[in-house]
């Protein structure tokens, strides 16, 4: 941005814009809608999932094994880790979000069916929309072609069952397409590449799309396509507390257009606190790597660990990225069943002994933190410690870990955007207490 004016604000954003931090605990601002316990405010209610990492005992919070439940269904359950016959999950745990129930077998091929024929795009979108200005980031294309996808909806301001639900699908269809020719669109431009833009391909499931758009020779095997269509699960829902669900429900509740609220929460997640969060342990775990010589030796991975408990390494912030969580304790059900799938993946190749080096940085992160700090803290690996190391895996750029989140997520926020709709009945609006309590006098501004 340009401009050599000498502006004030500049120079005095921090001290203009700082609150004193004892006026919160005065007046019992819940910062982050958190308690003091760190639980959540209880802003609202939801059918739609249940996140369970604590239990709540004689007024004081106690660890307890995670879980995630969807629609009242255990995520183990629904995934069907063991089962060897499923090839294919996230279609399922859409139609559930969505419509409340598991579907029958027809239902769920009408479903697929629905999904197969939204992919495709309004003529000329590629090139008007997608490769015209394209920006660095594939985030804020997801969030410009949702508000443009507005302007080709001839309904758009409906409110309507038929038409949210449409519109849902819809989304939860173009995203993986948009999001693998953004990629690409950005490529070309910033790096000069060429552009691939292969057509999707009728039937196959969000996965096999994903990975056939992405590859430029479009093979891939069956694993890498079930671990993808893991992936996805385990992104699609994760309870309205949530810094992107909650925006959903705060615009939902503004009563405004479907497009503009989907847009938001891809905003929301493109934060480095949620969901570019993984882009941070994936640097930790790179650094890791290159600076413990013997990944097989505990004494040396906890060194490295305590330095960066210490803010000696990394980014000097003292946490260890990929450990611990705002609900789960003792475990996170998304990151057990990503480790699960991650070492089928992983034995027997040369990811094997990076994906040992992880369990040991799961392992020894809590002793570490207490022979450092001397503090014992309920703490488990989340979902990301072991998300990137996936996609490695399976050859997905880190560009694209963030969008894929967005890809999966779009059924959750579609879920909760109709909960909403049904049972909030007021726009949300919390308080904000003022901290001039006097008021100040006028001063004109030749006397000031």
């Amino acid at each position: 941005m340009g401009g050599t004016q000498k502006i004030d604000l500049y120079e005095n954003f921090k001290s203009i814009n700082s609150i004193d931090a004892e006026k919160y605990k005065r007046y019992d601002v819940k910062r982050g809608l958190r308690n003091a316990d760190g639980t959540g405010v209880l802003a609202g209610l939801t059918g739609i999932s249940n996140v369970h990492g604590y239990v709540m005992s004689d007024g004081e919070k106690r660890a307890d094994e995670g879980e995630l439940r969807l629609r009242g269904y255990d995520l183990y359950d629904l995934l069907g880790v063991d089962a060897k016959d499923r090839r294919f999950n996230y279609e399922e745990v859409s139609y559930l979000l969505l419509m409340g129930e598991l579907p029958t077998e027809q239902q769920l091929s009408d479903y697929i069916a629905t999904i197969d024929a939204q992919r495709e795009l309004p003529d000329g979108f590629t090139a008007s929309m997608i490769m015209r200005d394209t920006p660095p980031d594939i985030m804020n294309v997801l969030a410009r072609t949702i508000l443009l996808l507005y302007a080709y909806d001839e309904n758009a301001e409906d409110r309507s069952v038929q038409h949210e639900i449409s519109t849902a699908i819809s989304l939860i269809s173009r995203l993986p397409r948009i999001m693998v020719l953004t990629y690409y669109a950005i490529r070309a431009r910033y790096n000069n590449e060429s552009m691939i833009m292969h057509r999707f391909i009728p039937g196959q499931s969000t996965a096999e799309t994903i990975l056939s758009m992405l590859r430029p020779d479009r093979q891939f095997t069956p694993e890498e396509a079930r671990m993808l269509d893991i992936m996805l699960c385990l992104h699609a829902e994760h309870g309205g507390g949530n810094n992107s669900s909650f925006t959903t429900h705060v615009l939902t509740s503004a009563d405004t257009d479907a497009y503009s609220t989907y847009a938001a929460a891809i905003g929301s997640l493109k934060g480095r606190k949620h969901g570019g969060a993984n882009h941070q342990v994936l640097a930790m775990q790179k650094e890791i790597k290159d600076n413990v010589v013997n990944w097989e030796n505990d004494d040396e991975v906890a060194a490295y660990l305590a330095k960066i408990v210490n803010k000696q390494a990394y980014d000097k912030s003292g946490l260890v990225y990929g450990m611990g969580h705002a609900v789960y304790t003792l475990s996170d059900p998304r990151a057990v069943i990503c480790k699960r799938f991650a070492e089928k993946l992983a034995i027997g190749t040369e990811f094997e002994a990076e994906f040992r080096l992880l369990e040991k940085i799961e392992r020894l992160a809590p002793e570490v933190i207490l022979n450092e700090k001397g503090t014992r803290k309920d703490m488990c690996a989340n979902v990301d410690m072991y998300s990137g190391f996936v996609y490695s895996m399976l050859g997905i750029p880190e560009d694209l870990f963030t969008p894929l989140f967005a890809c999966a997520r779009m059924s959750g926020w579609a879920a909760h955007r109709f909960e909403e709709i049904v049972s909030g009945k007021r726009i949300i609006r919390p308080a904000y207490k003022s901290i001039y309590s006097k008021k100040r006098a006028y001063i004109p501004v030749d006397e000031r």
